[in-house]
């Protein structure tokens, strides 16, 4: 099937009534956790996991997928009207978005950051579309040496590309890893690390982990700061920008959408990644580079534009490599599992409705959010205004009630606590969490895999690196490694995470 045929399946699937209107509620739910800081796509989507059984599998994933764009999107709100960042990616829109605000150009900034985000999730689909069939061609061809080597990889990476020490990020890696573990061993038979607790003998839930780590610690955080919100403007309207305005801001959406459809793909914070270096980008070729965080428009339309095209792209190596990218990928891991579909090459060529669906969704998807979440400015900025010891009490009830929901177990709930206060830990430690995430998803796989493939070698060690692809890979980790240790590039690190700390 041609390409154009296959973008007819997915929109086929995409524009049944059903499909439209879970994809409506996630871009709308994406939109809301976007806005609102104390609560990620990563635990809504974690909260919503249990809800998505009684779905068709395709409807839950456009559902799940909204929620991720969404939240890019409906972050750029409060960060320009608050300077108070909804989600990771748009700390960066904070410096020129919420100054054009108080310049009284707030309307501006949010609609470039809604039409720069149109645009680059536009590009992105294509991207997605395009370079994921020929990606699974590739991946058919991996055996469990060859996936073992990417899983390693994409751990590498999630560490060299995170900000801050790498001793943090490898440790946290590590955590992840060892946690991911506990359960029964599926060669065995023995329980591993469960000290006699029965309810773990299957290991701990991913989605306890996830709202524990990134629901209940957020809630934790965010209370030990003031209630002090001064909303700029209250009246919005005149959201259109001039002529002259798009034609400045068209070069940067255009390369923040470029960026972001390649760092979208690597392993750890990809999203965050790219909108941070569309900010550097647009900031060194500027004329006048005394302009930036004092509100530039390029500082809110290529950020903008770069993290919603991440978006889409990180969904490439889930649905060709059966590898997760991000801690929101992960959670899209598992509700593919619990629908019994395995992510990998296979979902294109099995259920190539499902792959096209997801993707003509992605794009229908983005058209809503800028027709739906416009009008609906106004309504946003009346909920930044509900004073935060009220939303956090909302917050942490749908958090218990989704972590409950798992397996309609106490013992999820007590999980929950000690995740929440493991992670509160770790952000008082200035440690990412992300990569804890993805250690612990991908630890059982990377375990499985190794086992495999020394069964299959005899026990033969260099099974890895007398194979092309494998051998490809953990040269490509070397060379990572070793980057990441030239004194050049560990400033640089310092600098971004002292950046995102500011």
């Amino acid at each position: 099937m041609d390409f154009i045929g296959n973008l007819a399946l997915g929109f086929s699937v995409a524009v049944s009534p059903t499909n439209i209107f879970y994809c409506f509620v996630g871009v709308l739910l994406g939109t809301l956790v976007g806005v609102l800081p104390g609560i990620g796509p990563i635990a809504t989507m974690a909260m919503l996991l249990p809800a998505t059984y009684a779905l068709e599998p395709i409807s839950a994933l456009i559902m799940l997928a909204g929620i991720y764009y969404g939240a890019q999107y409906g972050g750029s709100t409060s960060a320009i009207l608050l300077k108070l960042p909804g989600e990771s990616s748009a700390v960066i829109t904070t410096l020129d978005g919420y100054q054009m605000a108080q310049k009284g150009q707030a309307e501006l900034a949010l609609s470039l950051a809604a039409i720069g985000s149109f645009i680059a999730g536009t590009f992105g689909t294509l991207v997605l579309s395009a370079f994921a069939p020929l990606l699974a061609t590739v991946a058919v061809k991996f055996g469990a040496a060859e996936y073992f080597c990417l899983m390693v990889l994409g751990l590498v990476a999630a560490i060299v590309l995170s900000s801050g020490p790498l001793l943090k990020a490898l440790s946290m890696i590590i955590l992840g890893l060892l946690f991911g573990i506990i359960g029964t061993d599926i060669n065995s038979g023995l329980e591993r690390y469960t000290f006699g607790i029965p309810e773990v003998s299957s290991g701990i839930s991913f989605a306890v982990v996830a709202l524990g780590l990134f629901g209940v610690s957020e809630i934790l955080a965010n209370l030990e700061t003031g209630e002090k919100r001064a909303v700029v403007s209250k009246t919005i309207e005149g959201l259109w920008p001039t002529r002259a305005q798009m034609r400045q801001a068209l070069p940067p959406i255009l390369r923040g959408s470029v960026l972001g459809s390649l760092l979208g793909v690597l392993p750890g914070g990809g999203v965050t990644m790219a909108s941070f270096g569309s900010y550097s980008i647009e900031k060194k070729i500027a004329k006048d580079p005394s302009r930036f965080g004092k509100g530039a428009l390029e500082g809110v339309a290529g950020p903008e534009s770069a993290n919603n095209s991440a978006a889409q792209t990180s969904f490439i190596p889930l649905l060709t490599l059966g590898v997760p990218s991000n801690g929101v990928m992960a959670m899209m891991m598992s509700a593919m599992m619990l629908h019994n579909i395995r992510p990998g090459p296979q979902v294109i060529t099995s259920t190539p409705e499902l792959f096209w669906g997801l993707v003509a969704s992605m794009w229908l998807g983005n058209l809503i959010l800028v027709v739906l979440n416009l009008p609906l400015i106004g309504i946003w900025v009346k909920l930044l205004q509900v004073p935060y010891r009220l939303l956090y009490l909302v917050i942490l009830l749908f958090c218990c009630i989704g972590i409950y929901s798992i397996q309609n177990a106490a013992t999820d709930i007590y999980f929950g606590i000690l995740f929440a206060i493991l992670g509160y830990v770790f952000v008082k430690l200035r440690c990412e969490l992300v990569p804890f995430l993805l250690g612990f998803i991908l630890g059982p796989m990377l375990e499985d895999n190794l086992r495999r493939a020394m069964l299959l070698s005899g026990g033969d060690a260099t099974v890895f690196v007398t194979r092309p692809i494998s051998a490809s890979l953990l040269a490509v980790v070397a060379l990572l490694l070793i980057v990441a240790l030239l004194p050049k590039i560990r400033r640089k690190r310092e600098e971004v995470f002292q950046d995102q700390e500011a």
